[in-house]
């Protein structure tokens, strides 16, 4: 059976896993915006930046956030004590990734009719309601272990505008669609990118025998 310094480890290698996924799909999505200067950054959604010759890059990017989201389901599940633990948002983080990784292979057409751009669409809005609803319940999971209750509003209060971000974005039509939907990716990547810190650094700290 594992000892406790070589479970935080692995948390802590969780967490770096998390953090890389991450950089790799803001790097990837930045980047997209300089290849594809054919497209309009406020009104064309990510799906047209998986088009053509530079799609590859952003296609990577997408399974690197999908890997970032496995591993900080599966980390939190392990970090948090056995009554604060949620097989609930473990469930939805994966399930989320895999969305992610079918988003990305499924090639998406302009005009979403094709059979292939309608399984696009389907697993992009899983990717979304899943990984969304994943953040609030992993957040809230925090009040009950004390090591992490500290962290539970700022978790809970960006998940929670995530989500509400995510129906604006669903429910305003009118609103630039690539602006709208790149704030709502930001305000995602933020509370993961924070959620992934959080976990490298208390796994470090398991393993060095001190409390986060």
């Amino acid at each position: 059976m594992p000892n406790h310094a070589t479970s935080s480890t692995g948390i802590a290698q969780l967490g770096t896993i998390a953090l890389a996924g991450i950089a790799a799909f803001v790097v990837a999505c930045i980047a997209s915006q300089f290849l594809h200067p054919d497209l309009n950054w406020l009104r064309a959604p990510m799906s047209f930046y998986l088009l053509g010759d530079h799609g590859g890059w952003l296609r990577a990017g997408y399974v690197a956030l999908a890997l970032a989201l496995a591993a900080l389901g599966v980390g939190y599940y392990r970090a948090l004590h056995p009554q604060a633990r949620s097989t609930r948002s473990r469930t939805l983080f994966v399930i989320g990734a895999t969305g992610l990784c079918v988003t990305a292979i499924a090639d998406s057409d302009r005009s979403g009719l094709s059979v292939e751009g309608v399984i696009h669409g389907i697993a992009a809005l899983t990717a979304f309601l899943c990984v969304s609803i994943a953040m609030l319940l992993q957040s809230w999971c925090m009040r009950g272990d004390a090591l992490w209750r500290a962290r539970f509003t700022t978790a809970f209060a960006l998940a929670l505008a995530c989500f509400v971000a995510l129906w604006v974005h669903a429910l305003w039509r009118d609103a630039p669609r690539g602006l709208s939907q790149k704030l709502v990716m930001a305000l995602i990547v933020l509370w993961l990118g924070l959620a992934a810190t959080w976990l490298r650094r208390a796994g470090a700290a398991g393993a060095q025998g001190r409390p986060e």
